[in-house]
């Protein structure tokens, strides 16, 4: 049952939440009127448009999306996964992205699903019941049951940060292993011949690894000592990386990070040992995060055009709910070696 307060609020008694029903009754027009008002303005007499918006102020009706969607088939949401929300490696995508969605008045919604994947099956589940308009991955999606559901869905999908010439549906992203490639190439010919690598225990920091591997072996090296520590990767496992590297004596003038977090903690206790960077040992990073050129030494490190991803996933995403046909599915934005002072 509604009431009338004396502020003029509809209110309910119980737990139930403020209903088109209400909005109508306080505005003294039909049920159909208000939805009318509310999705198709220009249908709505000024003065009809002005009572409704009078009552959904004063109730503070938010209207029902979902039931919205049943009827359009469209429910103007986005779901993106992420392996961590905490780390900043991302940052720059989910913002392009939500930005470039919200031009287009769709939202996105996050999910957190974990460096090892165990989530991810879960998250995916729980994502195509609520229907989105498209699903944004980082990384290629690895497991067939979940390709399977994602494309039994019919939902537009976007795999990101990653490369490979059969995604799910569409892709924008850049090779790993070459970005890990050029890594080498850029080391060795800056005339570093000891580099040890220190990574992230993530498939994607792997990746980047065995491009590294790769490519020195091609250059004419010899084995690269590789220290793995847990992803996310922090300034902390850096220190300790290099620490544990020196205590074992093995012999290295250079360090290859898979983020600029762990390239900052080889920096400082380097520079904490009395190192001088890069004078004894060269250090280069990997995501151009903001601190990366204000460091000391400022670090040397891999640029990926995080906004570059973010605005190509959305507008992949709008093509497809919108209708409209997407040529060119996998999109390379390749990656930038950025040199500074730290190798």
């Amino acid at each position: 049952m509604t009431q009338q307060n004396p502020s003029g609020r509809a209110s309910r008694r119980g737990s139930g939440g403020i209903t088109l029903s209400d909005v109508s009754k306080l505005a003294g027009v039909s049920a159909i009127t208000v939805s009318r008002a509310l999705n198709t303005p220009e249908l709505v007499t000024p003065g009809t448009r002005e009572k409704v918006r009078l009552a959904v102020e004063r109730t503070g009706y938010v209207p029902n999306l979902l039931a919205g969607g049943l009827a359009s088939n469209r429910s103007r949401l986005v779901a993106a996964l992420v392996p961590t929300i905490a780390g900043p490696v991302f940052l720059e995508t989910i913002q392009a992205l939500t930005e470039a969605l919200a031009d287009k008045g769709y939202q996105l919604m996050l999910g957190q699903s974990g460096y090892n994947n165990s989530r991810e099956d879960a998250l995916i589940d729980a994502i195509i019941g609520r229907r989105p308009d498209g699903i944004v991955l980082t990384g290629i999606m690895r497991s067939a049951d979940g390709r399977r559901r994602l494309l039994a869905s019919g939902i537009p999908i976007v795999e990101t940060w990653d490369l490979t010439p059969t995604p799910i549906d569409m892709l924008v992203g850049f090779s790993h292993e070459q970005a890990g490639a050029a890594t080498a190439q850029y080391l060795h010919r800056k005339g570093y011949r000891k580099p040890v690598i220190v990574t992230g225990d993530d498939r994607r920091a792997n990746l980047r690894r065995n491009g590294f591997d790769q490519a020195w072996k091609a250059l004419g090296g010899g084995p690269v000592p590789v220290h793995s520590v847990p992803a996310p990767t922090t300034l902390g496992s850096g220190r300790d990386a290099l620490s544990k590297l020196l205590a074992d004596n093995v012999g290295i003038d250079a360090v290859a990070c898979s983020s600029d977090a762990l390239a900052h903690g080889v920096i400082t206790e380097a520079q904490a040992r009395g190192m001088q960077v890069p004078g004894d040992v060269g250090v280069i990073g990997f995501g151009d995060l903001a601190f990366a050129q204000h460091a000391h030494p400022a670090i040397t490190t891999v640029r990926i055009d995080g906004t570059g991803i973010g605005r190509q996933a959305a507008r992949f995403i709008v093509d497809r709910a919108e209708g409209r046909e997407v040529e060119q599915k996998i999109v390379d934005l390749g990656f930038s070696l950025i040199e500074r002072k730290s190798a």
